[in-house]
């Protein structure tokens, strides 16, 4: 499957922002799993590409002058292979059993991946526990923050993808599975989930295996890949510092469709 993307965000902030600085994690890289056909960012000023250490691609634009807005652009289009389920690097992936602070198990979580993995650290465990937690949270957009832990959604049985998927890690780490948040983008013909996405993938038999707790998918079909890291800090496609400016409004639009369906309009 080839997928067309457009992504374009806009910050607007309530005075002038005197200087800011914003990493980017919106280039796709090659990989088992996809092929990048072509890619462009559109910013405010050139900036170069860099591998962050998780190998993500990432960009850091640096704006030292005044501002009232930013604009940040991405467009592209990337072949999917749809046979394949799980990927090969040769990146260690031992590092992704550290807990962090959005990701922390507490007892609660420890105690459900144990039940409803039924003790088993596989990939049948772990796909038993991803419907598990669809079925425990609740997709309920605007009840969490980006700022909300594992724990914390869990307890309130609500949440959005970036909670699934920060669910999910928590409890595979807790079940001795090294596991990672996916940032990316999502092919669907459903208008419920946003095209922009997250989820995670879980280190079994020396592969990376996707797991879409918002979706229950376990095969990574439509699925596009970002950037990926400990929790949402690693990998969001957007994270930034800034020196005033007030109160900050953000609008982003985001369009996934397949490249043929693109080519007929």
């Amino acid at each position: 499957m080839r997928l067309s993307i457009s992504h374009d965000t806009t910050y607007r902030y309530e005075d002038q922002v005197r200087n800011s600085i914003q990493y980017l994690r919106m280039t796709p890289h090659d990989s088992e799993r996809q092929h990048v056909l072509s890619w462009t960012l559109s910013l405010p000023r050139p900036v170069r590409a860099q591998i962050d250490p998780y190998g993500n691609i990432l960009h850091v634009l640096t704006l030292d002058e005044p501002h009232e807005s930013i604009v940040i652009g991405a467009r592209g289009q990337v072949e999917i292979d749809e046979s394949r389920e799980a990927e090969h690097e040769s990146q260690s992936a031992w590092p992704f059993l550290r807990f962090t602070r959005l990701t922390e198990a507490d007892a609660a979580l420890r105690e459900f991946a144990q039940l409803q993995s039924h003790s088993r650290a596989d990939r049948s465990g772990l796909i038993d526990l991803m419907y598990a937690l669809n079925a425990h949270i609740s997709y309920q957009p605007g009840t969490t923050a980006v700022e909300t832990s594992a724990s914390e959604a869990f307890a309130g049985g609500r949440g959005v993808c970036q909670d699934h998927a920060h669910a999910f890690l928590a409890c595979a780490r807790s079940l001795g599975v090294p596991a990672r948040y996916v940032s990316g983008y999502l092919f669907t013909d459903s208008e419920d989930h946003l095209a922009s996405h997250a989820w995670a993938e879980a280190w079994l038999d020396g592969a990376w295996y996707s797991f879409d707790v918002t979706n229950c998918l376990a095969r990574p079909e439509r699925h596009l890949k970002l950037a990926v890291g400990l929790d949402y800090l690693d990998a969001c496609p957007v994270r930034g510092m800034r020196r005033g400016g007030g109160i900050e409004q953000m609008h982003a639009q985001v369009d996934v469709a397949p490249l043929l369906q693109v080519q007929q309009q």
